[in-house]
């Protein structure tokens, strides 16, 4: 219960991913984490805890062993959800009707986003007296909604509509005239004219639910993948650490292909590492020492068979809601798992008690990617990829299993806490 309520609420206070990151570091700096600035020097040491942001939108903690670095137990995730993102110049009317010009983020269900209640929330870029500076905002409140056209103009309506992003999607925020920009400063408590920019996004307003008449399923926006976030934010916090550097890494854009300067291809990831083995050994060789003997997992929810469509799934290779941990594998490398990472993880997940299932896509449908090997192309070392199994992936409300959360939970902290080498000759040790 403490894992699902958590969940909830983190999923309610986070409508993006620049609040992914700064709910993540409050928690960071309660827990006594020392926050890094990538402009400095950074004085860590062994025995330290630290984190360092990027774009306000990622964020990589570590916690160092008393005797140095050793190697990395890394858990990857991303914290953006496909949304709609406003256009620079975002204002347009239409038939007395004041509405936002918007574009798609991510590959989202656009149907699913009509109808209901929305808000803005994201980012301002504010000019001051100590220069541009960003300053996060949430208007939060009932402030927009995207309208369908009415069957009676679409008489074809339930037999599968062509939605058109630039026609159908502009949500209506008021009557021609209203002065969204200030209603957006004032919620940042700003004033109108020093805003400049904004990175701003739609976001749907219901709250997270448990619901069936059992309490089985947990229904909520941004569960993909803001579900991994959370367990990996906990189990991070609760772990009590080894040998090894722990590692947790919540990276932005995985959405849109991770190819920004704070995504899954930048080098923030090996950067942050490279700078932890040179603050703390001086061999020029220590970082690559340190990735051969590492291991990742790159933590991404997964598709639970859907039980209105089972011919969608391959019948030997599926996965149910509440049936606990799922690790994910693709033949053509969308996903990092080979057998070795995979039976690595699953005696991981075995030793702690938590159930795991295997997922592959039918062969005639292809799947979805994620962010592991796209991280891998920059730090080399086995990986795993896993996630928990939910259903309508990517749309504005998404499904999983309550008890998942904590089967999740328990996973990743059995990783933290065990002792996970590879070997010379490419074995893995688990202690």
């Amino acid at each position: 219960m403490d894992a699902v309520n958590g969940l909830m609420s983190f999923i309610d206070r986070v409508p993006t991913a620049f609040h992914a990151v700064d709910e993540i570091a409050a928690s960071l700096d309660a827990a006594g984490y020392a926050r890094l600035q990538e402009t400095d020097r950074w004085p860590i040491a062994p025995g330290g805890r630290y984190y360092v942001t990027r774009n306000q939108s990622s964020l990589i903690a570590f916690r160092l062993p008393a005797s140095g670095v050793g190697h990395f137990q890394i858990v990857a995730s991303h914290g953006d959800s496909p949304s709609f993102k406003l256009k620079p110049a975002f204002a347009r009317t239409g038939e007395g009707c004041a509405l936002l010009n918007v574009e798609k983020y991510g590959g989202m269900l656009m149907s699913t986003w009509m109808d209901r209640p929305l808000s803005v929330a994201g980012r301002l870029i504010v000019d001051g007296p100590g220069g541009l500076r960003a300053r996060l905002v949430n208007v939060d409140r009932d402030l927009a909604l995207i309208p369908n056209l009415p069957i009676h103009f679409n008489r074809d309506a339930n037999d599968g509509v062509a939605l058109n992003a630039q026609v159908d999607m502009l949500p209506v925020v008021g009557m021609e005239g209203v002065d969204f920009a200030a209603a957006v400063a004032a919620a940042a408590r700003v004033e109108p004219d020093r805003v400049v920019g904004a990175d701003l996004f739609l976001y749907n307003r219901q709250r997270a639910v448990r619901f069936g008449v059992d309490g089985a399923f947990i229904a909520a926006p941004r569960l993909d993948d803001l579900e991994c976030v959370y367990a990996s934010l906990t189990a991070f916090l609760g772990a009590k650490g080894g040998a090894h550097t722990d590692v947790m890494c919540v990276l932005d854009n995985e959405e849109v292909g991770s190819g920004t300067r704070q995504g899954a291809a930048s080098p923030f990831l090996i950067e942050t590492l490279r700078r932890v083995t040179a603050a703390l050994d001086g061999n020029p060789q220590a970082l690559e020492a340190a990735l051969a003997a590492s291991f990742m997992v790159s933590a991404d929810n997964a598709h639970a068979a859907h039980p209105n469509h089972p011919d969608k799934y391959d019948k030997d290779n599926r996965v149910r809601m509440n049936g606990g941990v799922v690790i994910k594998s693709n033949a053509s490398q969308k996903y990092a798992t080979d057998g070795l990472s995979a039976a690595a993880f699953e005696h991981v997940c075995i030793s702690a008690g938590v159930p795991v299932q295997r997922f592959s896509n039918r062969s005639d449908i292809a799947g979805g990617s994620t962010l592991g090997n796209i991280a891998l192309t920059r730090v080399s070392m086995p990986a795993v990829d896993i996630g928990l199994a939910q259903l309508a992936m990517h749309s504005a409300c998404e499904t999983a299993g309550a008890q998942d959360i904590g089967h999740m939970v328990r996973a990743m902290e059995a990783f933290y806490n065990a002792e996970i080498a590879v070997k010379a000759d490419g074995a893995i040790e688990i202690r």
